[in-house]
């Protein structure tokens, strides 16, 4: 999975529709817009740069309309959680020929909106609405996670590893308990004692921002994990987690942080030095193959939908970059041989909030 242009979001966005813009009545070509395929995503309040699940979305809907240039894709921007319903819906009246709602936190908007528009035809990231009109993209988080787990503990001098979350949701704790259960994985293993800070899977309690966007927040909670000796930081809490990263960088070193959904050396590339890996979600690939699905007449209905693993590359560990030298052979060969385990199904990870 290769993120190559997430900094020209920006640009790229100006070409997009403006919110509650209809769509143009004429295409960039000689063929009418009537006859575009036109792919319409409402971002979650993280919004279309927060180097994470939206970026990713976004980015896939591109890559379709690269590999299919009858689509014409473009989105809107949530800023609050009383804006997915309007938004969603303004796309229908648009007549948007496929709507894309990004992220758990919009599964009540986009199933009361796809009930009320069953001829319509929706998706959603990181979640199944259950309404046969809505495509669910979903993805078991966990197994990767438990290899990030694995290799923080193998990697900790400390002995004290840390995570915390935007908010308490299935998409969320998700990686935190495959994060906790890879470090438990390694105390077996090694007969070690590395400790988890920030998530209790037992209790499903740990720490939180309550946010996905405020970078400050980020920071003060991963402060508080380097303070009670973390020297690795597993944020999963979207832009918020930048804060984390930034945090880190001005450390020099003093501790490290593993990034989630899109590779952190790619969508972030100033902070690639603090990265010591990151857990893949692979929307983009997700994404664009329902819209191509889509274009092509395919009717994408709730079930079975879309699940990403291990097994399919739906989810990943990604390339080590700026790690690679200090992370030892050893580490490196036994997560490689852990991926293997699981995928054949001999080490089980298991999640409350696995998709169903």
């Amino acid at each position: 999975m290769r993120v190559v242009s997430l900094f020209a979001v920006g640009g790229l966005a100006l070409s997009a529709a403006a919110c509650g813009d209809a769509p143009d009545e004429g295409g960039s070509g000689s063929s009418p817009a009537a006859q575009k395929y036109t792919a319409c995503m409402v971002t979650d309040v993280g919004g279309i740069d927060d180097r994470s699940f939206n970026t990713s979305a976004w980015k896939g809907l591109q890559a379709a309309a690269s590999e299919n240039n009858n689509i014409e894709p473009k989105y809107v921007a949530s800023s609050a959680e009383a804006d997915y319903e309007p938004n969603l819906t303004q796309y229908v009246n648009q007549d948007c020929n496929f709507i894309l709602a990004v992220g758990g936190l919009m599964t009540e908007a986009t199933k009361k909106v796809a009930a009320g528009n069953t001829s319509q035809q929706f998706a959603i990231v990181d979640s199944n609405p259950g309404v046969s009109n809505v495509y669910p993209m979903q993805f078991d988080t966990a197994q990767a996670a438990f290899l990030a787990g694995y290799l923080a503990a193998g990697y900790s001098k400390a002995g004290k590893v840390g995570t915390y979350g935007g908010m308490p949701i299935p998409p969320v704790t998700i990686f935190m308990d495959g994060f906790a259960d890879g470090v438990a994985h390694y105390n077996q293993v090694k007969s070690k004692n590395v400790q988890v800070l920030g998530w209790n899977k037992g209790t499903q309690q740990g720490l939180f921002t309550n946010d996905f966007v405020k970078q400050d927040e980020g920071k003060k909670v991963s402060d508080t994990l380097v303070a009670q000796g973390a020297d690795i930081v597993f944020p999963v809490a979207g832009g918020a987690g930048l804060g984390t990263a930034a945090a880190a960088q001005a450390a020099n070193g003093a501790y490290s942080v593993i990034w989630v959904d899109v590779d952190g050396c790619e969508s972030a590339q100033q902070y690639c030095s603090t990265f010591l890996t990151t857990v893949v979600k692979n929307i983009p690939d997700a994404v664009k193959d329902a819209v191509i699905k889509g274009a092509d007449g395919e009717t994408l209905a709730s079930a079975p939908g879309f699940l990403g693993t291990l097994e399919n590359n739906g989810v990943s560990l990604a390339p080590y970059h700026e790690f690679d030298s200090k992370v030892p052979a050893e580490l490196k060969a036994e997560v490689e041989k852990l991926k293997q385990d699981i995928i054949a199904g001999t080490v089980k990870v298991t999640s409350a909030a696995q998709p169903k």
